[in-house]
């Protein structure tokens, strides 16, 4: 995550744009680290959002609104009697730093007009908000930072407001390419590193992208680059923070998986599947909303996982143990031998023999059979097959139980891939369902139980073609045999859990591009999504078959294509 200096330096443009010279209204806390102001411009009210939660500080604009408590807490209150009606008239950046500065005009109780201040500081778990007079006097934040939780500055009413030293680092904005040189390229450490130690508000994510423009390895000693390669970064340096100094910006989000994993004020190109905005603040929105979704899908996802990753290791358990008798029984054949070659020759065998040597007539080998010289040849016979008979029942048996766990294991296997492609709640409802219908999960409510709707993911691909892909084994069942026509084409990765995929022909003639997208979306749904190329079957639905007995999900299909497929889905329209 990346709130960094030049995404504050947007929203503070963004705030400029839209609530300078406006009037806050009220004031609300929703939660204990963060605030809702309700401000009135020209253009209509707008709902100004600012959190300081160590995992999602923020500051955006928004639409809902959210819960607040029935009582307002104290910090609401301060502010409710310092803000309200009061006028913003500036609203700045320290810096590059991550601090907003909102200057307001207030009156107080005679009438007279008062200056304060209201700072959001935006630094991970060391996010605050303060208020402060016209004299940079702390009136009240909504943290508290005493002395003996920072040796650096005390955060509390009565004492002075100041930014902390950021050492030697200075503002990029005002970079120019001598002290480039000067702090840069001296360093001997990681291009990234001396990006980041050199320059305050630039971030990780913004160190690399530089790196990545200028075709520079961010783990090259700053100090070690050669001419062409100092004056590529400069150059995208220097172009970076001319568009940040004119406004130019493009919010991007990068996703992974389906998850969000980075933003940005600017392109960045580094990565594959980023999606860009008009607004940074429908780009901060969006992806607090997402991360948070994704957050609780993983925690309400932990039991469920937990349970099946269980019943995954008992099953591997009983594999192991089963192929171990399995190859104990390896020397079946050789008492069967033994047996036979002892009926054969019995009549040459001396009595009280301990040991015949016998032409084996298999393979023309001459063979040692210990015997038991108190038994005659022919029980000695007798004794070897019975050893072979029950070794052939234990091989037999072990075979059969082999063949179940692997199914099994199979099957766990894909609700384990299930749970990581489920994006909402409905989604693990349905898997939690199907694991109490096939005995994984004791059901503890009785009675009928109401299964929660939920539907396949349903794409489009460049040619117009439907195509939908099962989240869950129910849903692949439900998928493969009641949706799909004969004629459909079904789609699924090869020898590994995965989604069944529907291509909808509709009667028409599908073209290559199609077919390889519906591979490709096969491939990502599945096992081996992490790799960029994943075989995938394909065959006419028709030719699926669901064998009788079997758990959901579970198919057969005995003539089929197959296809080396990419398992990058981002060019692929979803509905």
């Amino acid at each position: 995550m990346a709130f960094d200096g030049i995404v504050t330096r947007a929203m503070v443009r963004e705030l400029q744009d839209r609530i300078l010279l406006g009037k806050i209204e009220k004031v609300y806390q929703p939660e204990a680290d963060e605030l809702v102001f309700h401000i009135h411009t020209k253009n209509g009210n707008v709902k100004l959002l600012a959190s300081v939660g160590s995992a999602h500080a923020r500051v955006c604009f928004i639409t809902e609104n959210p819960v607040n408590p029935p009582a307002p807490l104290a910090f609401c209150m301060l502010l409710r009697k310092h803000l309200q009606g009061g006028r913003i008239t500036e609203i700045t950046q320290k810096d590059s730093e991550r601090i907003i500065e909102i200057s307001l005009e207030t009156l107080n109780e005679l009438g007279f007009t008062m200056s304060k201040k209201l700072i959001f500081e935006i630094m991970g778990k060391h996010s605050n908000i303060i208020l402060c007079d016209d004299n940079n006097t702390i009136l009240d934040s909504i943290k508290h930072i005493s002395a003996q939780t920072s040796s650096v500055r005390e955060v509390l009413p009565g004492r002075p407001y100041f930014i902390p030293n950021t050492s030697d680092k200075i503002n990029p904005l005002e970079a120019d390419r001598k002290h480039f040189d000067e702090t840069v390229f001296t360093k001997p450490v990681p291009v990234v590193k001396a990006l980041l130690s050199s320059y305050t508000g630039i971030s990780t994510c913004i160190a690399e992208e530089l790196a990545y423009r200028a075709g520079v390895d961010g783990g090259h000693p700053a100090n070690c680059l050669d001419e062409p390669m100092k004056d590529a970064l400069y150059n995208v340096f220097d172009a970076l923070m001319s568009d940040v100094r004119n406004g130019i910006y493009h919010p991007d989000m990068v996703t992974d998986n389906g998850v969000p994993a980075e933003f940005a004020a600017v392109k960045l190109s580094m990565y594959d599947n980023h999606t860009e905005y008009d607004s940074i603040s429908r780009l901060i929105i969006d992806y607090y909303r997402q991360k948070e979704i994704a957050t609780r899908i993983h925690q309400k996802s932990v039991d469920i996982r937990r349970i099946v990753t269980t019943h995954l290791e008992r099953a591997y358990k009983k594999l192991d143990i089963q192929e171990k008798q399995i190859k104990d029984t390896e020397k079946k054949d050789k008492y069967r031998i033994c047996g036979e070659l002892l009926t054969t020759y019995a009549y040459s065998i001396p009595a009280g023999s301990k040991e015949y040597e016998a032409l084996n007539y298999y393979d023309n080998t001459t063979i040692k059979i210990p015997l038991d010289n108190t038994l005659t040849p022919i029980e000695n016979a007798n004794k070897y097959f019975a050893r072979y008979n029950k070794l052939k029942r234990t091989y037999e048996a072990g075979i059969r139980l082999i063949q179940e766990i692997t199914e099994e294991i199979s099957y766990l296997e894909s609700i384990i891939n299930a749970i990581e492609i489920s994006v909402t709640e409905a989604d693990l409802a349905n898997i939690k369902e199907e694991l109490i219908e096939t005995g994984y999960i004791r059901r503890t409510v009785k009675g009928k139980h109401k299964i929660t709707a939920n539907k396949p993911m349903h794409f489009v691909s460049s040619d117009g073609f439907d195509i939908y892909v099962g989240k869950n084994n129910m849903q692949n069942d439900e998928l493969t045999f009641k949706t799909g026509n004969g004629n459909d084409w079904w789609f699924h990765a090869k020898q590994m859990p995965g989604s069944h995929v529907l291509l909808k022909t509709d009667g028409k003639e599908v073209p290559d591009r199609t077919f390889e997208e519906a591979a490709s979306l096969a491939a990502y749904y599945s096992k081996g999504r992490e790799q960029e190329k994943v075989e995938v079957d394909y065959v006419l639905k028709k030719e699926v078959k669901k064998p009788a007995g079997a758990k959901p999900g579970f198919v057969v299909y005995y003539t089929n294509y197959s296809m080396i497929a990419d398992t990058d889905i981002s060019k692929i329209k979803q509905l």
